[in-house]
């Protein structure tokens, strides 16, 4: 019998940039672990993509209907985890691709999650508090058949924050009829979040760049670090190696603008300015510079902690950095790997499903405690969660090492030999 041709490519819905950079990922992977390219399409493809129109009406009487997203990339493990965006540009295929990461992500840390990832296709900023919450409630509203404790847990991501999650945790719960805590992650510590949540991810990145530099046999004291992207993760992990390792700080940049002084930034003054303010565009202590031309100083440890794609094939054989630390997800191109592949003595990267892995491992941490409604302190947290990033960074090295590939492969390999090994085992229902 001739074998049977797909009518459609099961991919064409995820087209996007970011999605390619995922496939090229799994493609180099599945060819170090000699994966059938049929075993690989199970692997790679979401369980479930979901779009949904938002409608919400809106401070002026008008009705605008904004689209969501929410992919579930696989149930294998546990139900699947992962923050929701509320972003201007944001697609189907870039949401597509930021779930496989966070599956990767969650299985280098050995958490019983598939990755999951949603958003609105909206700006925030250009959103009153009150249609905020409104485009908030409606895509939760919609999004409550494919959600659950134990299906499909939400936390915050760019453009959201505690506030969003803790409209999310009421729309669902209201719906339900009694208060669910464990439906998301990021909420407000009164709502049953986690102390320590919202300083995870950028605690992480800190730790990790410390650790790469004390594999480098580098001292952190008076070295130089670049941040580019100063929100959330960015600025959390620019205050930590600051203050905890006096580290200097001689790059900054945010969507509007970007900052660079060789003998180092007045740090804080730009926790200051940002205290009361959205942005860096209207900070004047310090010396601008091209966003572009920023990453590419020299520096001790390099934090790209925006989008995806900023390191590329142009600009990956420019960097001046000694250490890489991954606190986006997606931040290097394929096209850059093959080029840091080769400077592999001269950067030591920390690929991003380790580097910004505290988020979702905290998250995890938050849901455990809302599902046995007892709580730990911030030192508890933060014991363990270095001990699962410090455990997970060991095998990479490791491996890596082993094996002559590059730390994003190690990562890579890990991860993908779990989820492959839960699938084969659980098997493939008839």
């Amino acid at each position: 019998m001739a074998a049977r041709t797909a009518i459609t490519d099961p991919y064409a819905i995820y087209e996007d940039p970011a999605f390619d950079i995922a496939r090229k990922q799994f493609a180099a992977i599945s060819q170090h672990l000699n994966i059938p390219a049929d075993e690989g399409d199970r692997l790679l493809l979401p369980k479930r993509a979901i779009t949904v129109s938002v409608p919400v009406h809106l401070d002026d009487d008008s009705t605008a209907v904004f689209t969501g997203y929410r992919v579930q990339h696989h149930l294998t493990m546990g139900p699947t985890k992962g923050g929701t965006r509320f972003a201007p540009n944001l697609t189907l295929g870039e949401t597509a691709a930021l779930s496989i990461w966070m599956s990767w992500k969650c299985a280098l840390a050995n958490l019983p999650y598939g990755g999951a990832k949603g958003g609105v296709c909206c700006d925030p900023r250009k959103l009153s508090l009150r249609e905020l919450e409104g485009v908030s409630r409606r895509y939760m509203q919609e999004m409550i058949p494919f959600v659950g404790p134990h299906t499909d847990v939400m936390g915050p991501d760019m453009g959201t924050g505690e506030q969003v999650m803790a409209w999310f945790m009421d729309t669902y719960s209201m719906y339900v009829g009694h208060s669910v805590n464990a439906i998301v992650t990021g909420k407000p510590t009164y709502l049953g979040g986690s102390v320590g949540r919202k300083e995870s991810t950028g605690r992480g990145v800190a730790f990790l760049a410390e650790r790469a530099l004390d594999v480098l046999k580098i001292d952190p004291t008076g070295k130089t670090v670049i941040v580019q992207g100063f929100g959330n993760v960015g600025s959390i992990a620019a205050a930590s190696l600051y203050y905890k390792t006096q580290m200097k700080i001689t790059g900054i940049s945010d969507h509007t603008c970007a900052f660079y002084d060789a003998k180092g930034l007045p740090f804080e003054k730009f926790e200051k300015h940002m205290e009361s303010n959205r942005d860096l565009s209207n900070f004047d202590g310090a010396p601008r510079i091209d966003p572009g031309e920023m990453i590419l100083q020299p520096c001790e440890v390099l934090i790209p902690a925006a989008v995806e794609a900023v390191i590329d094939g142009d600009n990956a054989g420019r960097l001046q950095c000694r250490v890489l630390a991954e606190g986006a997800n997606g931040p290097t191109t394929p096209a850059a790997d093959a080029i840091l592949d080769q400077r592999w003595d001269e950067i030591f990267v920390v690929p991003d499903i380790l580097c910004n892995a505290g988020g979702v491992i905290v998250s995890y941490f938050e849901w455990v405690q809302d599902l046995q409604s007892l709580f730990w302190n911030e030192s508890e947290v933060a014991d363990k969660l270095f001990r699962i990033l410090d455990a997970s960074f060991q095998q990479v090295v490791r491996r890596a090492k082993a094996e002559k590939i590059s730390h994003r492969l190690a990562a890579l390999a890990i991860a993908v030999e779990r989820v492959r090994k839960a699938k084969n085992t659980r098997g493939l229902f008839p």
